[in-house]
């Protein structure tokens, strides 16, 4: 098998769900929805698959069907048809253009709109850069490294003041405790 290129990143594709299992022996394939509305996959006529957005297939593939599964949507794209075509996408993620994304309430934002944004606090002091987001039960956990320090603030209206996607900003107000490499943070090598 020859080798394939790396594609470009495509700055325009956006993740909605991960190819997690098969599902029988027709070409079926268990999704793990990565959005709030797993309807959506229902709504769809074609995805992107790819192991990241840099390892895209940059044909559309079409949905021929979807269904509720117990562990996600189980989905069946057109031309996998058997389990052995499935299992080589196993792991794979389903991507959507921007302009097939959901439109989400005021004062929500996708994963990757927070990735990367700057954070600092009230008064402008640079506290770090959001590396990771934990999606938790509670509430989601921005997971922000500063000079090998890592801290992990939840996304809670007492702290997060604003989120500014046009500057790339996240201002957070500071409580007692939260900047503690020993309460919530560590350090990281």
């Amino acid at each position: 098998m020859a080798a394939e290129e790396k594609k470009p990143v495509r700055e325009d594709l956006y993740a909605i769900g991960r190819i997690r299992k098969c599902s029988g022996v027709k070409g079926e394939l268990v999704v793990e929805s990565m959005t709030p509305n797993s309807h959506r996959f229902s709504q769809l006529d074609t995805v992107f698959i790819g192991h990241d957005d840099r390892e895209v297939r940059l044909n559309a593939v079409c949905i021929e069907s979807t269904r509720p599964h117990r562990r996600g949507i189980v989905v069946k794209l057109k031309g996998i048809d058997d389990r052995n075509r499935a299992e080589e996408l196993l792991g794979n993620y389903l991507f959507v253009l921007r302009e097939e994304r959901i439109t989400l309430p005021p004062e929500t934002y996708f994963v990757d709109d927070i990735l990367g944004l700057r954070v600092e606090d009230e008064d402008g002091a640079q506290i770090g850069t959001v590396v990771d987001v934990l999606r938790l039960p509670a509430q989601d956990v921005y997971v922000v490294k500063q000079k090998g320090r890592e801290f992990w603030i939840p996304s809670v209206r007492e702290i997060i003041r604003s989120v500014d996607l046009r500057k790339r900003l996240l201002r957070i107000h500071v409580i007692e405790g939260l900047l503690e490499s020993q309460q919530l943070g560590r350090s990281v090598e």
